[in-house]
């Protein structure tokens, strides 16, 4: 699992290349959440668009990503959800708690 990281217009944007499940990503992917909160980010963009798999560890961080961003008074949006993730999202009903775009520039516009 790799995660890059970069910043946009003011929004960090994580890219997961790879796997977010147990044991392969889902550390990854709550260090990099970490890091860039400690780094001050307050405007989070997850472009899921290089994820290949996402099980019950991978939602949790995503959740938990979530939730450390309200409590840091900032945000987390998801984009470019691969047909797989967006079907695992849908059937745990994790819509419901993200705002989720099509693209990473409507993400990043929505921060307004």
């Amino acid at each position: 699992m790799e995660i890059k990281v970069r910043e946009r217009e003011g929004v960090t944007i994580l890219e997961p290349k790879g796997k977010i499940t147990i044991g392969e990503g889902d550390i990854a992917l709550r260090e990099a959440v970490q890091s860039a909160f400690e780094a001050g980010a307050s405007k989070l963009v997850i472009n899921m668009q290089g994820t290949r798999r996402l099980d019950s560890s991978g939602i949790a961080e995503l959740v938990a990503a979530r939730n450390a961003a309200l409590s840091r008074g900032a945000e987390v949006k998801l984009s470019n959800l691969p047909r797989r993730v967006k079907n695992v999202l849908d059937v745990t009903q994790i819509f419901a708690v993200f705002e989720i775009f099509g693209d990473e520039d409507e993400a990043i516009s929505s921060f307004g």
